[in-house]
């Protein structure tokens, strides 16, 4: 009789935490989705809304946020596969059957990810204001990637914000920076 009670248990608990672990892995999905999805509709009633204006000042107007539109979209696309990364790497750090080197190699990976991020948003802030409308600072492990809203970009504020990005990153082997015409 004991027996059977342990085994009662034991097949409770272990179907609760399939439950929670299924509700867990599918919940953020749906977060992620639903916020997408606003977004999404957001832009639909801005692009609307800028459809209908038609004086000249409005077409400026209408001009930059086109081109924010885009640097956001290049903003969200890089968050949106470094949080597939961190989920990966978290999967693999839950994961008991590996050795505590791979679980220790992914949390580097996760700080990695976070410090880079961190040092991008950075980045964007010194350079902006450096008198640029908008930056977009894109960097892996030896290379960054920088994107400046300007009408014309020389040689000098290239190198100023080379300086700048290897001051604050470090030696890397390539920085790239480019100019998006307003």
């Amino acid at each position: 009789m004991l027996l059977k009670k342990q085994t009662v248990w034991l097949l409770t608990m272990l179907s609760l935490v399939v439950v929670l672990s299924v509700y867990y892995i599918t919940s953020p999905e749906q977060r992620v989705n639903d916020l997408a999805n606003t977004e999404e509709k957001a832009e639909q009633k801005n692009d609307e809304a800028v459809t209908t204006d038609n004086t000249d000042t409005d077409s400026d107007i209408i001009t930059n946020a086109a081109g924010d539109e885009k640097f956001e979209a290049l903003r969200i696309q890089l968050t949106e596969e470094r949080d597939r990364t961190k989920e990966e790497l978290q999967t693999v750090m839950g994961t008991t059957d590996l050795p505590a080197e791979e679980i220790s190699d992914a949390k580097d990976q996760i700080d990695k990810l976070d410090e880079l991020a961190e040092k991008e948003y950075i980045l964007e802030t010194l350079i902006k204001a450096m008198n640029y409308e908008d930056v977009l600072v894109r960097a892996d492990d030896k290379n960054v990637q920088v994107t400046v809203k300007a009408e014309k970009l020389s040689r000098t504020q290239a190198n100023e914000i080379i300086r700048q990005v290897k001051s604050e990153i470090g030696d890397l082997q390539l920085v790239t920076v480019e100019f998006q015409p307003e």
